[in-house]
């Protein structure tokens, strides 16, 4: 058993709440997803599908105990595979009218472009519940 903080596991349950929201969001707005995934790539939709079961999949599991060290290497696996799609949307801005819903925001160019630094940030997020800690010590 390893021992938590209120904040530390506040923001483990930040990030599975924010896998399992994106997961969902890869159904609801599965055509969006699928129109930002890059051309070389076969199958969007099935992609889109797959990875938002499992984005949805790695946030529960983020919840135990028992799982949340394999669930954050999911996560920052899953962070890498997915930027390339990000930025293929950051460089075809025109794909974010493709079916995202009105009740979501429209990002700007600048802001597809601020947000691939992000994503360094997401990967440093999942990093701190890998349970390496333990393996430093």
């Amino acid at each position: 058993m390893t021992y938590e903080t209120t904040l530390q596991r506040a923001s483990r349950r930040a990030l599975a709440a924010l896998m399992v929201t994106m997961g969902v969001l890869h159904f609801v707005a599965a055509d969006t997803f699928a129109s930002i995934v890059p051309d070389y790539l076969p199958w969007h939709l099935p992609l889109v599908y797959l990875s938002g079961v499992a984005e949805a999949a790695l946030g529960v599991l983020l919840l135990s105990e028992g799982s949340r060290w394999l669930a954050a290497w999911g996560c920052v696996a899953l962070f890498v595979a997915v930027f390339p799609a990000n930025i293929y949307w950051a460089m075809h801005p025109e794909l974010q009218v493709a079916g995202l819903p009105k009740w979501l925001p429209q990002p700007t160019e600048t802001a597809l472009w601020m947000r691939l630094p992000l994503q360094f940030l997401f990967i440093a997020w999942a990093l701190q519940f890998t349970g390496r800690e333990r393996r430093l010590r």
